[in-house]
């Protein structure tokens, strides 16, 4: 089994999910806090040993919002609210992919300007084609975002989460997709 540290933020949202390795790493130097260990289970150094970190808190504050946005897919679908920019409905990170909105094939660029949130029908419907040469419409026009709020990424784990993360992620409205 692969062990994972949920971390939070100081103000206790769900900030990412690591390897416990580096949960260990991060709160021997003194970024982290260890709230949970795995029952059981421990980690022996010749120097010393340690409970599995289960759940984890950042020490300093991070800020709310990424500043100078770099282009990926996730950021795209983080803007679009992954939400298809086409039949605007919303959908699971597996069933989308991006979409340009000028073609390729007609000269169109991959750069946030040119790039929207679809689900997968709606970019076989569009193909190499503009929305308009397609009869779609979009939902909004694609811009270059200044910041994004940060996003806890969907847990998708073999076997499901641990117990102990339900209790700490109750309320938070996490994306939770079963491992598959």
């Amino acid at each position: 089994m692969e062990y994972h540290t949920l971390v939070f933020t100081p103000w206790m949202s769900p900030h990412r999910i690591v390897p416990w390795r580096k949960a260990i790493d991060k709160y021997l130097v003194g970024s982290y806090r260890i709230l949970e260990s795995y029952d059981g289970v421990s980690i022996a150094t010749p120097n010393r040993s340690f409970d599995m970190p289960c759940v984890a808190m950042i020490v300093n504050n991070v800020p709310a919002y990424k500043k100078g946005v770099k282009f990926s897919r996730v950021n795209v679908y983080t803007r679009d609210n992954y939400t298809c920019q086409y039949c605007r409905q919303r959908f699971p990170r597996k069933q989308l992919n991006y979409d340009h909105v000028i073609p390729r094939r007609q000269g169109g660029q991959t750069k946030w300007e040119n790039i929207v949130t679809s689900c997968i029908p709606c970019n076989d419907k569009k193909r190499d084609r503009t929305p308009k040469q397609a009869g779609m419409r979009l939902l909004r026009e694609p811009v270059r975002p200044k910041s994004l709020p940060l996003m806890m990424p969907a847990i998708s784990m073999e076997g499901g989460i641990p117990e102990i993360w339900e209790f700490y992620l109750q309320g938070q409205g996490m994306m939770m997709e079963a491992a598959g």
